[in-house]
């Protein structure tokens, strides 16, 4: 997987071992199914079958792929509206381009983020570019929705370009792993993006054998998804493998470990790994809204249509 890394992972700053705390137990684990998203690319929803008050404060999140796209087969999503959250879109193969009517925008592959706060409302588009189209080409990435809390939800809508070498790297104590953070701060690192709702997240490889113990925030939730590899989580090792969503329960550190063997595609054991302080207020989400209330969620729809949430741009072909 081409995210960030380094040639010598030995150089990063390390993640000390926080074994005299409480670790996290495992809590469930469920496996993604398969569906479809926008045009028709292929998503695995990786909430499914998890009850909303153990995300909190995510609402979902889907990992894009990994398909290998024939030429003509590359598909996006056409313009549609969000009010109520924020998407965090992370991309680890391909490249995909974002426009929205407040000017946001940019092209991300290969580790970047973009980060929009839709806030009180936005119209935005997700494309692959006119050329990958053409060519086809490998795509693999993950959407996240994170939720406002009402005192928020109606706030400017915000956009982040997040570059792959924007983010915090650090490693284990044994030198065997890589840590990218994204957002958040974690193990006395703080990765770029700018969040509304307290949260963090990062992007973990093990290679085989390898073991993290990774302080995590006492008062944050954690989740931890298997993008590829097999390996064990837990201080009772409990067996993970490819689109695997882990809950943790409470405690200060999380425990990871990867098998000591992979299969012939997989040279390390990939988790995408996040987690945050829950809002605890009611949620009513329908479509691409994420409101409060049924009434706020009416009002979204009523106000979309009135073209209250703006207008696709006159330029965009």
């Amino acid at each position: 997987m081409p995210a960030v890394s380094v040639s010598d992972i030995t150089i990063l700053p390390r993640i000390s071992d926080t074994t005299s705390l409480r670790a996290r137990r495992v809590k469930s684990v469920t496996t993604a199914p398969q569906g479809f998203e926008g045009e028709g690319f292929p998503v695995r929803r990786a909430f499914a079958g998890v009850d909303l008050a153990e995300l909190d404060p995510f609402i979902h999140l889907d990992q894009m792929g990994e398909v290998e796209y024939a030429p003509g087969e590359p598909k996006g999503t056409p313009w549609h509206p969000h009010r109520g959250f924020e998407t965090v879109t992370y991309i680890i193969d391909g490249i995909f381009d974002h426009k929205d009517n407040h000017g946001g925008g940019g092209t991300i592959s290969n580790g970047d983020t973009q980060w929009m706060t839709a806030g009180a409302g936005i119209l935005h588009i997700e494309t692959p570019p006119e050329y990958l189209v053409v060519s086809g080409g490998l795509f693999h990435g993950f959407q996240l929705w994170v939720n406002l809390p009402a005192a928020q939800k109606m706030t400017m809508p915000r956009y982040q370009d997040i570059g792959a070498g924007e983010v915090s790297l650090f490693t284990n104590e044994t030198g065997d792993a890589i840590v990218r953070i994204i957002a958040g701060d974690i193990a006395g690192g703080s990765g770029p993006g700018v969040t509304h709702t307290p949260i963090a997240i990062a992007h973990i490889s093990l290679f085989p054998g390898a073991r993290i113990v990774l302080p995590w925030p006492a008062h944050y939730n954690a989740l931890a998804y298997v993008l590829a590899g097999r390996g064990f989580v837990g201080p009772d090792r409990v067996a993970i493998e490819d689109h695997q969503l882990v809950v943790h329960g409470d405690g200060d550190f999380l425990v990871m470990e990867a098998a000591a063997t992979q299969d012939s595609r997989t040279t390390c054991l990939e988790v995408y790994v996040l987690g945050g302080q829950p809002i605890r207020e009611p949620v009513a989400a329908y479509g691409p809204f994420v409101m409060n209330s049924r009434a706020e969620l009416v009002q979204a729809f009523e106000d979309y249509q009135a073209g209250r949430l703006g207008q696709i741009p006159p330029n965009h072909i």
